[in-house]
């Protein structure tokens, strides 16, 4: 029983997900209040009249006391999570136990996250955002929500089954050897030769990365490429997921067909099928439930060959090779650019093995300026809602007269000749006659509405410049598909005679038993350097064709779900300020650690750490990189010094005395991020 709503002030439904059970909740109490005769309501209008009421007062308590409430529990045991985004409601749900608040709050700022990277600047407008949420036309609705679902279904999917998405930080495959073949692969050959191709039209390859299921193989940036984030990465595994999923246990050989298929026999190149259409796409309504009974029915065959060609009008499948547009974090030296577009090209090598490739818009400067525009208006609008005027409210750097004369030359380049940069022109005319014009109001509190109104117009131009796709006429700006299709044969090439061991590998990438011995008592381990967000751990892997040191079955079942239980708690006490944790439960003895260290390796006194309030946002470095804030935090006292941080969760046998345990976590720790053990290249 989950759900995920998000709602406008006005509540209209922006974007909603239901599991199957919770739709079919609805379908039940909206279909016995229907009267006699009638059909039931369509879905959307039934979910929007459950949930207006709650929407209505949400918008009341703002107004009336401008407080809200957070989270609520009915007395049939819903928990409901609300959350303001600007003028966006997110009300996340669960009936069944499975979720808490912390859970629930945590889907709703990765939702948040999600639509970033799709959306790009148009989020820091609600009205814009509104319109591309809800698209006026019903089938392009539908396909969007449709894609939304399914990316969520993944994310919920990986964070259940995927340590490296419970924690929140990135899994490298461990084979030192080929990782940095396949990194000077990619530098030097396929970059290379991507990037002096004529075909690439004007796109720059700044990112390229193998994806070996969700861990990764080999990562290569350019010299002139911004670091990616730890938060973006996670972001873009998701949609890689999304559109070439994992079936681990068919994708992956048993142990003899990695024997008869090792390179010999005549080279053969495995096309996957095509990322699934919307009519495929993972939606909650049109999924059955896990095992119901399938329904058998006779359909008259004049009714059957109706619905056969009603289906052959749908729109066909997407050009697999026509990239993603997503918008990712850039840091340069001039500051931090966040939202930043750059073209994603996801490309299948074998099932389970992905090549991912990003590059460069070459537009990618109207973004930037765009940026800089909206910013110095947020901070104008916020010294204004201050009661700062005059002089005191365009103080700072940019001043608002540098803005004024680079603004009118970007308005220039723009040229007229569009509609949004019409609007754009007259809004800030307007904007210049109360702001500079002498006799005029100046730089009051009557100017925050056209603020407001050159953010809008701003966030149009970027919509209009990097989401509106070009028409037909328009030279299309990407890597051309023979350029895609060549980046894919080589790297298979490369890859061909270890894929198999890859996919086995990417199962049992660490295991266990290299450490028992000298760790007696250990059962599992999460190592998670924060610095740069990679961990390392030992496979949880409980499908029914592995067998791991947990054993099958429910005692592998029952070591996972501790383990979940186990970060979940830490993430409570990070959150009240502690960041040491030792509890018995039962049979184990569970031990968290944080701590910081200067780049020589050297530990830092322990200092203290922000308490956070309940409703804060979750701790992780996905929807929210609470790890580089508390970084900044720590680094205030350590001037000068390049601070890390790492995180350490065990889980021993109870029956180990607790100084063994503990002084097997201190030996761990410094041995896991060894150079000569597991090099993280």
């Amino acid at each position: 029983m989950k759900c995920l709503l998000i709602a406008s002030e006005s509540a209209e439904v922006l974007f909603h997900w239901t599991d199957p059970e919770y739709q079919q909740h609805i379908q039940e109490q909206y279909g016995a209040s229907q009267e006699e005769g009638q059909g039931l309501p369509a879905f959307e209008d039934s979910i929007s009249t459950l949930f207006a009421p709650i929407i209505i007062s949400c918008s009341t308590m703002v107004d009336r006391l401008g407080d809200s409430y957070t989270s609520f529990t009915t007395e049939n045991n819903h928990i409901y999570v609300l959350h303001q985004f600007d003028e966006c409601l997110y009300i996340a749900v669960n009936g069944d136990g499975e979720e808490g608040e912390d859970d629930l709050r945590r889907k709703t700022y990765v939702m948040k996250k999600m639509i970033e990277v799709l959306f790009g600047m148009v989020t820091l407008s609600s009205y814009l955002l509104r319109r591309e949420l809800r698209p006026q036309d019903t089938d392009q609705r539908a396909r969007l929500w449709k894609h939304l679902q399914s990316l969520l279904e993944t994310y919920s999917h990986l964070r259940e089954n995927d340590q490296s998405f419970l924690v929140e930080a990135v899994e490298r495959l461990i084979h030192p050897t080929l990782c940095e073949q396949c990194i000077e692969f990619l530098e030097r050959r396929l970059v290379q030769q991507l990037n002096s191709s004529v075909e690439r039209a004007g796109e720059e390859v700044l990112h390229a990365f193998i994806l070996v299921h969700t861990k990764l193989l080999a990562f290569y940036s350019s010299r002139n490429a911004s670091t990616l984030s730890t938060s973006d990465l996670l972001t873009l595994i998701i949609m890689a997921q999304n559109m070439y999923p994992s079936d681990v246990d068919h994708d992956d050989p048993a142990p003899e067909d990695v024997e008869s298929t090792s390179g010999s026999g005549p080279e053969s190149f495995y096309t996957p099928e095509p990322s699934p259409t919307d009519r495929d796409s993972s939606s909650s309504e049109e999924k059955p439930v896990r095992g119901s009974t399938p329904v058998f029915e006779f359909v008259d065959p004049d009714i059957q060959m109706a619905e056969d060609s009603l289906q052959t009008l749908e729109v066909p499948p997407p050009d697999p090779s026509t990239p993603h547009r997503v918008f990712l974090e850039v840091s340069l030296k001039e500051g931090l650019y966040p939202m930043m577009p750059h073209s994603m090209y996801c490309l299948p090598l074998w099932p389970g093995i992905t090549l991912v490739l990003l590059t460069k818009v070459p537009t990618s400067a109207v973004a930037m300026s765009v940026y800089k525009f909206l910013e110095a208006f947020a901070k104008l609008e916020k010294r204004l809602s201050e009661g700062q005027e005059g002089s005191a409210a365009t103080r700072g750097q940019p001043t608002i007269h540098d803005v004024r004369s680079k603004l009118d030359k970007f308005i220039k380049a723009l040229g007229p000749s569009e509609i949004q940069s019409a609007q754009l022109q007259n809004v800030w005319t307007e904007f210049k006659n109360r702001a500079f014009a002498r006799g005029g109001p100046g730089f009051n509190r009557d100017l925050i509405p056209w603020c407001k109104n050159m953010k809008t117009q701003l966030c149009g131009i970027y919509r209009q410049c990097f989401l509106i796709e070009s028409g037909p006429t328009d030279i299309p700006r990407r890597l051309s598909p023979g350029l895609q299709e060549r980046a894919q044969t080589m790297v298979q090439e490369k890859l061909m005679d270890w894929k198999d061991f890859l996919l086995v590998k990417s199962k049992r990438n660490i295991t266990m038993v290299s450490y028992l011995e000298d760790f007696p008592g250990l059962i599992h381990f999460i190592c998670v350097d924060r610095s740069t967000g990679q961990m390392i751990a030992p496979s949880l892997s409980i499908t029914e064709r592995a067998t791991s040191e947990l054993g099958k079955g429910p005692v592998a079942q029952f070591i996972k779900r501790k383990v979940w239980d186990l970060v979940s708690t830490t993430r409570h006490y990070l959150q009240k300020g502690y960041s040491t944790v030792t509890l018995r439960d039962g049979d184990f003895y569970f031990c968290y650690f944080l701590w910081f260290e200067n780049e020589t390796g050297f530990k830092l006194e322990a200092g203290d750490i922000p308490v956070l309030p309940d409703d804060s946002a979750p701790i992780g470095m996905l929807a929210w990189d609470y790890y580089r804030k508390l970084l900044r935090y720590y680094s205030k006292n350590h001037q000068g010094e390049v601070v890390k941080c790492y995180e350490l969760l065990t889980v021993h046998l109870g029956v180990i005395p607790t100084e063994i345990i503990l002084q097997h976590c201190r030996q761990l720790a410094s041995k896991l991020w060894e150079p000569s053990r597991n090099p993280l290249l």
